[in-house]
């Protein structure tokens, strides 16, 4: 089997996607931030959701990514290619390292939006990561007592996990404001888990080891 084939075999995921061909340059650049956002991947361009090789003219694809890259992400997002070739058709491999920044591009209504990949989706980043990202440049050191607000959240989340935010608003005490700000503290003080999902992100205890 050859390098190509195999990538193709892992199948779309985390760290990979499969595009039949570029036709919609903002579209793609929510993609190329997910990427970028999260923990990095690959386009391969040129190949069928099912796997199947159709092929594509490098050059014009490449085209269509370098604009999107340049015109729809903000900051930019630096992209490598790398070009395959099975038979007589080519696919078009666009690499994307995570950054370190945090990038943006527009949503369908033109709204900019940080996005973010899970499994095989891209989607919009929650404000509760956005904040442990902004709270992990300024850490808040861990208390050695946790005060009655923090144990009553942690007891909660230990008994519905994984327990979506809008039940921990519905059976928290606690104001909106409270729960969202001591949620972000517990993810940074390693106590708390985020399980991310295209549908229903849920909270859980992290394990001790």
């Amino acid at each position: 089997m050859s390098e190509l084939k195999s990538m193709i075999a892992r199948g779309e995921g985390l760290h990979q996607d499969f595009k039949f061909r570029i036709d919609d340059q903002k579209k793609i650049a929510r993609t190329l931030c997910a990427f970028a956002n999260t923990e990095g991947g690959s386009l391969l361009i040129g190949v069928k959701d099912n796997g199947k090789i159709a092929g594509v003219e490098p050059s014009e694809e490449f085209h269509m990514i370098q604009g999107a890259a340049e015109l729809y992400c903000k900051p930019p997002v630096p992209v490598e290619m790398k070009i395959w070739q099975e038979e007589f058709r080519l696919v078009l491999e666009i690499i994307v390292s995570k950054t370190g920044l945090l990038h943006k591009s527009p949503d369908e209504d033109g709204k900019e939006q940080v996005y973010v990949r899970v499994e095989d989706n891209t989607i919009v980043a929650n404000k509760i990561l956005l904040n442990v990202w902004k709270h992990g440049k300024s850490p808040q050191s861990r208390p050695e007592f946790f005060d009655e607000p923090q144990l009553e959240l942690l007891r909660i989340i230990e008994t519905h996990q994984p327990v979506s935010l809008s039940k921990l608003y519905k059976l928290s005490t606690l104001k909106y404001r409270q729960v969202d700000r001591l949620l972000v503290l517990f993810i940074c003080w390693d106590l708390v888990e985020m399980h991310l999902a295209k549908e229903r992100t849920g909270f859980s205890l992290k394990e001790v080891v």
